[in-house]
């Protein structure tokens, strides 16, 4: 049986998943939400399903970029799979070094597997990555959306841990820190190839 978050109730209750209540959810920070984010196997496919919707949506983005500088087939292909391929390797490389910074501060914590959920949930924010394609304020938006999902992290990580708000901001950072150079890197290498 699947199950989602009422808000209502303030716990999960057993029905049909819909991905637009999780996104609603998840982008509004809600705390007990992203708690109860780890109980369902269900919740994994859906965390999956919206880092696989921000991949889409960067790598849309960056085609869209790419043919407006003229960019030929090679460039536009390789380009899209790199930003596609950066988000979703984001997702399980910032998880992993949450959850071993995590281990090292806190001895008992959650499974690898169990922060997966929430911090897939904490990528919401990246599915409006299209909208970067606004002339003027492109990086404004990814700025505002880099930040909305760093919040969203730390506190998928406070409720995952289960830890104060100030150690969970810190592991955040200790890991959003070299994920955004090596993001930053993919995307000038995309440059240089479009």
């Amino acid at each position: 049986m699947s199950r989602k978050f009422d808000a209502n109730q303030q716990t999960a209750q057993p029905a049909s998943a819909d991905l637009s209540t999780t996104l609603r959810h998840a982008l509004a920070l809600n705390a007990k939400f992203y708690d109860d984010a780890h109980e369902y196997p269900h919740n994994r496919r859906l965390a999956l399903t919206i880092v696989l919707c921000a991949a889409v949506s960067h790598a849309l983005g960056g085609l869209v970029i790419s043919l407006i500088n003229r960019a030929g087939w090679p460039a536009l292909l390789t380009g899209g799979f790199l930003s596609g391929f950066s988000i979703v390797a984001g997702y399980y490389l910032w998880t992993a070094a949450i959850w071993k910074i995590g281990q090292w501060l806190k001895p008992v914590d959650p499974t690898y597997e169990d922060l997966l959920s929430p911090i897939g949930f904490a990528y919401a924010p990246q599915v409006l990555n299209f909208l970067t394609l606004i002339p003027l304020l492109g990086r404004p938006i990814q700025l505002i959306l880099a930040v909305w999902s760093l919040l969203a992290v730390t506190v998928a990580v406070r409720e995952g841990l289960d830890i104060k708000t100030r150690r969970a901001l810190v592991i955040c950072l200790l890991s959003w820190i070299p994920l955004q150079v090596t993001v930053g890197a993919i995307q000038v290498l995309m440059q240089q190839i479009s």
